[in-house]
C-alpha cells in the first residue's frame, strides 16, 4: 500500500492566523469566548475549549474583562458594534483575504454597483460579507438562481472564498450575459485554488482518496466533490476513527488531502496509522471482522454506493448486501438517492444470504416495520397514544394506519357516544389508545373512545377542583327538562331544580331560561362520589318578601293580579312576586257572598296594603279601601199608627217612645258594621 499526500493540505494562512490569535487570547488569563466554532473543525475547536475557550452563541452584557473572538469566517459590522456595547474586547480572527474582499465590495458599492455574491447564503462567511454592506446584496448559488438575474446594470460579482472555480465562472458568465456593465472579481482564495488543483491531480493518479476535514467545512466538502469526479473510491473522514481500514486497504495507491480547517496533527495521525497497517494485520482483522448473520437478522452496515435502482451495503460479511428498489421504503415512488448517500451507516434486515449472484439480499423497509411494531408495543405498555390516519370505513368500524401499519378501530371504540355514520371520519387523524397489539399476528386494535373518556375524566377532575358549596360560578345552559335546567359549569353538569330557578311560580324552566344562556349560578350542594351538583339561580336575587318590604309599607296602594279564589277570600300576586290575601269582607262595601261573584283569576286590580306581618310573611290587602266609602242611605220615617180606642194595654210596648228608641238602636248598629243586619 502506497500513500500520497496532496500538496497544500491542511491549514491555510487565514485559519492558522485565527488559531494563533485564539491561543494567544486564551493564554492571556482573560476569559475568552466565541459566538460559534472559530473554524469548521470540531476536533480543533475541542482542543481550544480544553484550553479554556467558551462557546456562547448568545453573548450577554459582561461585568469583567472578557475577550470575544471574531471567527475566521468574519462577522457583520452590526454584530461587532453590539459586542463592543456589551463590554467585550474583540479579538478579530477574520481571515485577511475576507478583510480585503470587504473593502473591495464597499468601494464598488460607493461607486454605484449592486453587489452579487456567489455562494451559500447560510454560510457564516457570506452572512459576514453581506453585513459589511449598506444595501442588501444579491446571493446566488445555482444556475437557476443566476438565470433569474436579468436586465440589471452595474453589477459587481464576487465569490465565497472556498467556491469551486468551475462553478464560480459558470454562474458569473450567466449573470454577465443577461445584464449590463457586469464587473466580475474572482475572490476565491489562492490557497483554496491550489488545494483544489492539487486534489484533482492526485485523485487522477490513485486507486482511492481520503479527504480529511470537518463535515461542516465548505472547502472540505468541495474537495470531496472534486475528488469524487476523478476517483470513485473517495472517502471523507474527520479523524482516523471514521476510516474503515479494512475497506481502504483493499487499494494499492491511496491519496490523502485535507481541508483548510484541518490541523496538521489530524493529518499526521491518519497517515501514521495507515502507514503502520500491514497486509498481515489487514487480513487478520478482515477474518476477525466477518460477522455471522442469518435470515431475519437486523444488522448495521455502511453504504458502499447508490444507483438509480439499488443500494450496495457493506455489512461486515464475506459478501456485500444489496437493497433493491422495492425493499427501500413503503413509498413505491421513492428513489435510492433520495434516502441514502455513500458512507452512510444504515440498519438492514437480512432477507436471504445469497441472491444467486453472491450478494446478501437486504431490506430497510422491513427494518422500519420491525422498529414500528416494537415502538407500538412500547407505547402500549406505557399506556401512551398514537396518531392514527383513518383510511376507510368497513363493516363494524374503521381502518387506519399508524407508522405505515394497518390498524382497526371498532365502531364501539370510535367515540363515547354511539355513532351511526362513520364515513365523516375517513381522512381524519385521530389520537388513539392501543387496546391490542400482536406483532406476530400483525394485529393492531385502537380506541379513540378511551382517549375521549380520559380527556373527559381529566376535564371533570379539573372542574371539581373549582366546585365549592356556596361559590358563585359561571355556566352555560345545556338542556331543559320539566323538572329543571342542566348547566355546564366548566366540564361538569349541574342541575338547577325548577324550584330554584325563580322565586316566582313558573310552569316550566323555559319560562325563564333557554339553551345557550350564559348565567351565574350558586352551588347549593355537591356530591363528588355520585358526581351530582345542585345549583341555584334564584338564590342570587333578593327574596320577594324582602324586596316587597323595601318597596312598600302599610297604607300603600299597589297593583296586583288575582291568582286564586277561595270561599274566604282572593289571593293577589304583587309586583315583587309575593301574594297577599283580600278577605271576602274587604272586597266591597256591599255584602259579597263569595269572591268569585266579584273577581276572576287573572284580573289586574288595585289593592291597599292593610297589614304586613314580617314574622309570618303574611300580607292583608283590601280592594274596597281603594274606593270611596258610599254614603249611608237615610231610613224612611216610621208610619204613624192611628190611635184606636183603648180596649186594653198591649203587652209588647207600653208606649210609642219605646218603639222609637228601638229603631234608633238598630240604625246605629247598621252604621257600626259594614254588613247588612236582618231584622
Amino acid at each position: 500500500m502506497q500513500i500520497f499526500i496532496a500538496e497544500n493540505s491542511g491549514f491555510c494562512f487565514g485559519v492558522k492566523n485565527a488559531i494563533q490569535n485564539s491561543e494567544k487570547a486564551l493564554k492571556s488569563g482573560i476569559k475568552t469566548i466565541s459566538t460559534g466554532d472559530i473554524i469548521h473543525n470540531p476536533q480543533e475547536v475541542d482542543r481550544l475549549m480544553k484550553m479554556g475557550l467558551v462557546v456562547n452563541k448568545t453573548p450577554e452584557e459582561v461585568q469583567v474583562d472578557t475577550n470575544l473572538i471574531i471567527r475566521a469566517h468574519g462577522e457583520s459590522l452590526d454584530k461587532k458594534e453590539e459586542y463592543i456595547k456589551l463590554g467585550y474586547t474583540l479579538v478579530d480572527c477574520t481571515c485577511p483575504v475576507l478583510l480585503a474582499i470587504y473593502k473591495q465590495m464597499q468601494k464598488a458599492e460607493e461607486d454605484g454597483y449592486t453587489i452579487v455574491i456567489i455562494g451559500n447564503k447560510d454560510h457564516p462567511e457570506i452572512k459576514a460579507m453581506a453585513g459589511h454592506l449598506k444595501n442588501k446584496p444579491i446571493i446566488v448559488n445555482s444556475k437557476e438562481e443566476a438565470k433569474k438575474i436579468k436586465n440589471l446594470e452595474n453589477l459587481f460579482v464576487v465569490s465565497q472564498t472556498t467556491n469551486i472555480y468551475e462553478k464560480f465562472f459558470e454562474l458569473s458568465d450567466i449573470i454577465e450575459g443577461s445584464n449590463t456593465n457586469v464587473l466580475i472579481k474572482n475572490t476565491i482564495c489562492n490557497a483554496t485554488k491550489n488545494r483544489q488543483q492539487a486534489t484533482i491531480e492526485l485523485s487522477k493518479k490513485v486507486d482511492a482518496m481520503v479527504v480529511i476535514g470537518g463535515r461542516t467545512s465548505s472547502n472540505t466538502n468541495k474537495l470531496f466533490e472534486l475528488s469524487k469526479k476523478h476517483c470513485k473510491n473517495t472517502f471523507m473522514i474527520e479523524t482516523i476513527d471514521d476510516l474503515s481500514l479494512q475497506e481502504v486497504c483493499k487499494y494499492n495507491r491511496i491519496g490523502i488531502t485535507a481541508g483548510a480547517s484541518t490541523p496538521a496533527w489530524i493529518i499526521e495521525e491518519v497517515v501514521q496509522v495507515m502507514d503502520n497497517y500491514s497486509k498481515d494485520e489487514f487480513m487478520e482483522q478482515v477474518e476477525g471482522s466477518i460477522t455471522k448473520i442469518y435470515p431475519k437478522d437486523v444488522v448495521k452496515g455502511s453504504v458502499i454506493y447508490v444507483t438509480d435502482s439499488e443500494v450496495m451495503v457493506n455489512i461486515g460479511y464475506t459478501s456485500d448486501g444489496i437493497i433493491k428498489q422495492d425493499e427501500l421504503s413503503n413509498d413505491p415512488d421513492v428513489k435510492p438517492r433520495d434516502l441514502f448517500t455513500e458512507g452512510q451507516e444504515v440498519e438492514v434486515y437480512v432477507i436471504k444470504l445469497d441472491d444467486g449472484e453472491g450478494n446478501v439480499v437486504l431490506s430497510t423497509r422491513r427494518v422500519e416495520g420491525l422498529k414500528n411494531w416494537r415502538k407500538l408495543v412500547e407505547i402500549s405498555e406505557n399506556d401512551g397514544t398514537v396518531e392514527a390516519t383513518i383510511t376507510k370505513e368497513v363493516k363494524g368500524g374503521l381502518l387506519a394506519t399508524v407508522f405505515d401499519i394497518n390498524a382497526f378501530i371498532p365502531g364501539s371504540q370510535v367515540a363515547t357516544t354511539y355513532v351511526k355514520d362513520l364515513s365523516p371520519y375517513v381522512g381524519q387523524t385521530l389520537e388513539c389508545k392501543i387496546i391490542n397489539v400482536d406483532e406476530k399476528k400483525r394485529r393492531l386494535v385502537l380506541s379513540r373512545r378511551a382517549v375521549e373518556e380520559e380527556e373527559l375524566q381529566k376535564q371533570i377532575d379539573k372542574a371539581w377542583e373549582n366546585i365549592e358549596v356556596g361559590k358563585v360560578i359561571e355556566g352555560r345552559v345545556e338542556r331543559l327538562t320539566d323538572f329543571g335546567a342542566f348547566v355546564d359549569i366548566g366540564g361538569v353538569d349541574g342541575l338547577i331544580h325548577i324550584s330554584d330557578i325563580s322565586w316566582k311560580r313558573i310552569q316550566h324552566p323555559s319560562d325563564v331560561l333557554k339553551v345557550g344562556d350564559e348565567i351565574e349560578v350558586k352551588i347549593l350542594r355537591a356530591n363528588r362520589e355520585r358526581n351530582r351538583i345542585s345549583l341555584g339561580l334564584k338564590q342570587l336575587t333578593k327574596k320577594p318578601f324582602e324586596e316587597f318590604m323595601e318597596n312598600n309599607k302599610e297604607g300603600d296602594i299597589v297593583k296586583g293580579e288575582v291568582v286564586n279564589l277561595l270561599d274566604f277570600g282572593a289571593f293577589v300576586r304583587l309586583k315583587e312576586g309575593v301574594e297577599g290575601l283580600v278577605h271576602v269582607s274587604q272586597i266591597s262595601y256591599e255584602h259579597v257572598e263569595k269572591p268569585s261573584d266579584e273577581l276572576n283569576i287573572g284580573d289586574e286590580i288595585e289593592v291597599k296594603i292593610l297589614e304586613i306581618s314580617p314574622e309570618t310573611k303574611r300580607i292583608a290587602l283590601s280592594i274596597k279601601e281603594t274606593k270611596e266609602k258610599p254614603e249611608s242611605k237615610p231610613r224612611p220615617e216610621p208610619k204613624k199608627r192611628v190611635q184606636k180606642p183603648k180596649k186594653e194595654k198591649a203587652p209588647e210596648y207600653e208606649n210609642q217612645e219605646l218603639e222609637h228608641n228601638l229603631g234608633e238602636i238598630i240604625e246605629a248598629k247598621l252604621d257600626e258594621n259594614s254588613e247588612d243586619v236582618e231584622e
